[in-house]
């Protein structure tokens, strides 16, 4: 099969793989029918050193079950399924805490000797892992179905994590896909305000549609006090970190309110952070996210989608064939696209 490889940073080839086989009774083998490429393929995209056997990539999936192990009872050979980033086995102490990216039988796809950016995937831990669309789903539908193996769960786990809710004021630090989708999920949970920190006005055009009241383009110092001034110099109940860069979490602190909470899910480009009295402590401030605990959401969101509730597909803007997947990579970087689709 065909499958996306990382040699080295900006390094991305399709090049034949062995197809998956079943390792344990618990596995299901999927053929991929929709596939993508996500923000966070970007940091290897910049920084992946010389990797001589390659890594491979992507970790969310919408695929067909060609195959299931003996162990798997709830998927059956040719049903449709969503593939959350991580894989987990729903019955650990942390699946049942709803912790499912800490599962003691669990990984993530991505980097891992099966990835998503192929033609098929091995899932591990199926029964706790792959959530069955149903039987004649619109395919129209797949996209925002997709979004729900990771980015607007993301988005959603961000929001969760942080306590939106009515009558909060939310301010949504970074204008990609996964902060357009803690916007939308920030909506959806009936936030009064939402403020987006996002300079790039196709993006921030989208989070307006879902759900932004406010845009703030400045960056920095200006970005805070233009939030403070929006606020009435309070700042926001809940501050929802999306980028993963430090100047990020830095605006994070500088906006958010005496007692509130900053949820991060932009996976951290950094080690250290400060924590003292002029950033978190002196605020009575709250932090919070993490790996978005897509498996735990999923079935509770999978409604919304089908019922046209919600739209998140709409952060995909660029559609390309896997053999293509280079380019998708080149124009994410190039911020040329949003989000792009594979279909393998």
């Amino acid at each position: 099969m065909r499958a996306t490889v990382m040699y080295a940073a900006g390094d991305v080839r399709v090049e034949e793989v062995p197809d998956p086989v079943l390792t344990a009774p618990t596995d299901a083998v999927i053929r991929v029918t929709h596939a993508c490429v996500c923000g966070s393929d970007l940091h290897p995209y910049h920084d992946l050193p010389d990797t001589p056997g390659g890594r491979r990539m992507g970790h969310e999936a919408i695929g067909v079950v060609e195959e299931v192990g003996s162990a798997v009872t709830t998927l059956s050979v040719g049903d449709t399924v969503i593939v959350p980033f991580a894989w987990s086995d729903g019955t650990c102490a942390f699946c049942r805490d709803g912790i499912t990216t800490s599962c003691v039988h669990g990984g993530f796809f991505d980097g891992a000797p099966s990835a998503t950016q192929a033609e098929k995937l091995l899932v591990p831990q199926a029964d706790g892992t792959a959530v069955v669309v149903p039987a004649g789903t619109d395919e129209a539908l797949m996209p925002s179905l997709l979004t729900l193996s990771d980015v607007y769960l993301t988005g959603h786990h961000a929001a969760h994590q942080g306590g939106v809710g009515p009558g909060k004021t939310v301010t949504v630090i970074g204008d990609g896909a996964v902060g357009l989708s803690a916007v939308l999920a920030s909506a959806q949970l009936g936030a009064e305000t939402i403020i987006l920190m996002g300079r790039h006005t196709d993006r921030t055009d989208l989070g307006r549609e879902f759900g932004a009241t406010h845009v703030v383009a400045a960056r920095g110092e200006e970005g805070i006090a233009e939030v403070l001034e929006i606020t009435g110099g309070e700042g926001s109940h809940v501050v929802l970190e999306a980028v993963g860069h430090l100047p990020a979490y830095e605006q994070a602190y500088g906006v958010v309110r005496p007692g509130g909470t900053i949820s991060r899910v932009g996976v951290p480009q950094y080690e250290d952070a400060p924590v003292g009295f002029a950033s978190l402590f002196g605020k009575n401030a709250t932090l919070t996210g993490g790996p978005a605990t897509v498996r735990a959401y999923l079935e509770a969101v999978l409604p919304q989608v089908l019922d046209g509730t919600i739209d998140p597909g709409r952060v995909f803007d660029r559609e390309l064939p896997l053999a293509d997947i280079a380019e998708g990579y080149r124009l994410m970087d190039q911020r040329q696209a949003l989000k792009v689709l594979i279909r393998p």
